[in-house]
């Protein structure tokens, strides 16, 4: 199972107002917002953390095919630094994150098993269906997909058979 998501930093700048009272409640537990606050750059911390959750909601979603606005059941672990490795985890469950932070965008893969990062691979999306619950596959080995867009970025990707 992977999971990914891009964050448009020009977009997001454009159209969150992080600074906002309650957003930083509404979407982080107390561990993720003390990284904030701690980070040299709250902004960039928020939208690291946010693509971690979300490339990790997308393979708890897959696996559970329970659809859930859930921000804060999911718990980035070791994840204080901006670029790099860390977990998510969420009920029980723990993904590994893998996140490439760049002035344009921020990115971030999960994976069920470490090992798999060394096994990524991009997808063409003409080679993307999806199933019967909505859920991408790659249309020639069936392996599972995951899309992500936002603003000018898309990538889809699946881990190597």
């Amino acid at each position: 199972m992977i999971g990914n998501d891009i964050i448009d930093l020009a977009l997001a700048r454009k159209e969150s107002n992080w600074k906002r009272k309650g957003f930083l409640e509404k979407l982080f537990t107390p561990l993720e917002q003390k990284f904030i606050w701690q980070a040299d750059d709250a902004e960039i911390m928020i939208w690291n953390l946010w693509s971690r959750k979300e490339a990790a909601y997308k393979i708890y979603n897959r696996q559970t095919k329970i659809r859930a606005f859930i921000p804060k059941q999911l718990e980035c672990l070791g994840c204080s630094t901006i670029d790099g490795y860390g977990k998510v985890t969420v009920y029980g469950n723990v993904y590994y994150t893998k996140t490439e932070v760049t002035s344009e965008y921020i990115y971030s893969t999960a994976v069920v098993y470490p090992e798999d990062f060394n096994h990524i691979q991009t997808v063409n999306a003409i080679d993307v269906a999806k199933d019967i619950n909505g859920f991408p596959f790659h249309h020639q080995n069936n392996n599972p997909v995951s899309k992500t867009h936002h603003g000018r970025f898309e990538k889809y990707i699946q881990i190597k058979c």
